[in-house]
């Protein structure tokens, strides 16, 4: 089979599509054809080793994972002996986790991190969901009904997810966005907008009762300004990190876990753990109707190099995927 794979770390340029072997599902594993795949900044961040430390986890001279990628959709084309859930034939999707291997024709996956796809979705929409929804899912899980919510990085993959979902709990939503995605993040229910770069949200006067961080380039002063006396600030960002190369997000997160005990507003950092449960839990969002996914940008597997440097340096709104099927 065709996969994208990586030997070293550096630029899109380590990237090669290769001839590998399709692999063979074990008792728990499910085999899927895959038709589409998701870009997330977590891809380019193992591309190319950054930040430095968390090397000690991906490979110290390059990635253990050699194939590229998380999410994917696609037909299970094979299932194991103990395999229950789904059977030959059934569109699927799913988050690969720390294994990786998306950006491939063939991926073997445990059933536990494998779905029924939601039936009103493509493909190519339901691939852009799992990392980014279950991450938006750990976010919202914070915000109750009534609330006034601030998203900091709202048309973002994570983002345009979060904005739907905190409108679904019943929250009043400010999306912050540069100009060129305004309209975007309104389309999805935000309340208001805010464009950054005509705006600090950090010195409007209103003040709200969640602040969502998918960025990481505000302080916690900052990002506490925009709160209530006794607000939830969520942090969850990283594309742009505060810490360099060396830590990246983790300096940020580990100011604020430091601070929390400290402070009368509420300091979370929430985990996104890939898993079933959160998959369905997506797929009665999105065929309620109160979910649907947003994509830039579609490319094919041999040039996932370029959608990577599109990701990088475009500043991608919404999701960047990957298709292996013309009808994705």
């Amino acid at each position: 089979m065709k996969a994208i794979v990586q030997d070293r770390y550096g630029p899109p340029s380590v990237l090669a599509l290769a001839d590998v072997a399709t692999p063979t599902p074990a008792d728990n594993e499910v085999l899927v054809r895959i038709e589409a795949a998701a870009l997330n900044a977590y891809d380019w961040h193992i591309m190319r080793g950054d930040p430095r430390l968390a090397r000690l986890s991906f490979g110290s001279s390059g990635p253990r994972a050699r194939i590229r990628g998380r999410d994917f959709a696609g037909r299970v084309s094979a299932v194991g002996a103990d395999v229950q859930q789904v059977r030959p034939g059934d569109a699927v999707f799913g988050d690969l986790g720390e294994a990786n291997g998306a950006f491939a024709e063939y991926v073997c996956v445990p059933e536990s991190l494998v779905c029924l796809a939601p039936e009103n979705l493509t493909a190519g929409q339901a691939a852009a969901l799992p990392l980014a929804g279950v991450t938006a899912l750990a976010c919202v899980r914070y915000i109750e009904p009534g609330q006034s919510v601030l998203i900091n990085g709202a048309s973002g993959g994570v983002g345009t997810l979060a904005v739907q979902l905190a409108k679904a709990s019943g929250a009043t939503v400010t999306g912050v966005c540069s100009t060129r995605n305004v309209d975007l993040v309104a389309s999805l229910g935000a309340d208001d907008v805010i464009d950054y770069t005509r705006v600090d949200f950090a010195r409007v006067v209103d003040r709200h009762d969640v602040v969502l961080d998918l960025v990481g380039n505000r302080s916690l002063t900052a990002l506490r300004r925009a709160l209530t006396p006794r607000g939830t600030l969520i942090l969850s960002g990283g594309g742009v990190y505060r810490g360099g190369v060396l830590i990246g997000p983790a300096l940020l997160f580990a100011r604020g876990r430091l601070l929390a005990p400290f402070v009368r507003q509420r300091i979370e950092i929430p985990a996104a753990v890939p898993g079933r449960e959160h998959l369905e839990t997506l797929r009665a969002h999105v065929e309620a109707g109160r979910l649907t996914p947003v994509i830039d940008r579609t490319y094919p597997l041999a040039a996932v190099p370029d959608a990577i440097r599109y990701l990088e340096t475009e500043h991608a709104r919404a999701k960047v995927v990957i298709t292996t099927d013309a009808d994705a």
